[in-house]
């Protein structure tokens, strides 16, 4: 069984914004090492119950042991899916409403760890970076059959590369010669398509192209843009979602939804009161992302990047 060494960022502050009732409905969106379930668990009755979801199969088995006790006194489900699927897989189960949502979003540490599934720069691997191993488009597949265009706009779009073109140019040429197989071939010909003066700053100079081929391999904007829809409309009144993101695009995706469920609509000037009707359903429980502390910065370096953003339902 894989070990999850994964420390569980802005954990007390994303449950804690849940605001839990004990016999309530939950779900976790992205089960990985059962850090935020486990949280949850441990404030649920034992007529509350949570669905946990994770594509990966990994995660999945991990948990079957390291959450063994909640499954067997029947608090948990482990759910073997997309979180795209929210309302399918729930309404398998007989379940039309939730009282809350939790989303960690990217990509969990042991996946990272895990030199062989293609997500890191820094490991030798080949092409990968599948979440569910089970698809059929990979890395591989992007970066060998994608098109110039399609390519560069992935790197721009998702990456916010702004040496895309160049990167894109290069894969093109690179692989016409030969397939690129592997991520430290990868690395090295999206490093020499950079400026040397641009390298010397900003991390490793493939982050943002290895982000970007990742979103595209994964849809993984597409699926949280879906999954938040369906869990907006699920939740209960009271009801509470915490999302926590760990880069700019998908915190920009998820401010904008949450401010279209909870603005008031274009009005005629001079109405002495808003009437009912047109007064949103949800309400942000914290009008600024919250951030890691002092004290979670200094021992976990992923908490640098993460914001999480609260939403209730109040009608």
């Amino acid at each position: 069984m894989t070990q999850f060494n994964h420390v569980t960022v802005l954990l007390h502050e994303a449950v804690d914004g849940l605001n839990i009732k004990p016999a309530g409905i939950y779900v976790d969106g992205t089960l990985g090492g059962g850090g935020h379930s486990q949280a949850i668990l441990e404030r649920l009755s034992s007529e509350g119950h949570l669905y946990a979801f994770d594509q990966d199969q990994t995660a999945i088995q991990y948990n079957q042991e390291h959450l063994k006790q909640y499954i067997v006194d029947g608090r948990l489900t482990l759910v073997k899916s997309n979180f795209s699927q929210l309302k399918v897989a729930l309404a398998q189960t007989g379940i039309s409403a939730i009282d809350g949502m939790v989303y960690d979003l990217g990509v969990s540490s042991p996946q990272f760890d895990d030199a062989k599934r293609g997500f890191s720069y820094q490991h030798d691997a080949p092409l990968d970076m599948r979440m569910d191993q089970t698809q059929s488009l990979s890395a591989m597949e992007v970066v060998n059959e994608w098109s110039f265009q399609d390519l560069m706009r992935i790197l721009s779009r998702y990456g916010e590369e702004k040496f895309a073109k160049q990167i894109a140019r290069s894969i093109e040429k690179q692989r016409q010669a030969a397939p690129i197989k592997t991520t430290l071939e990868l690395a090295e010909i999206v490093k020499n398509a950079i400026p040397a003066p641009a390298r010397r700053h900003g991390g490793h100079p493939a982050k943002k192209s290895f982000q970007a081929i990742r979103i595209a391999v994964n849809n993984e904007l597409g699926v949280l843009e879906s999954s938040l829809e369906q869990a907006l409309d699920l939740l209960t009144v009271g009801g509470r979602i915490s999302v926590i993101t760990f880069q700019s695009l998908e915190d920009r995706l998820v401010k904008t939804m949450f401010k279209e469920r909870t603005t008031i609509p274009d009005l005629p000037a001079g109405l002495p009161v808003i009437p009912k009707e047109a007064q949103p359903d949800f309400k942000l429980v914290n009008k600024k992302p919250i951030i890691a502390s002092d004290q979670e910065l200094a021992t976990n370096h992923r908490a640098h990047s993460a914001k999480l953003r609260i939403i209730e339902r109040i009608k």
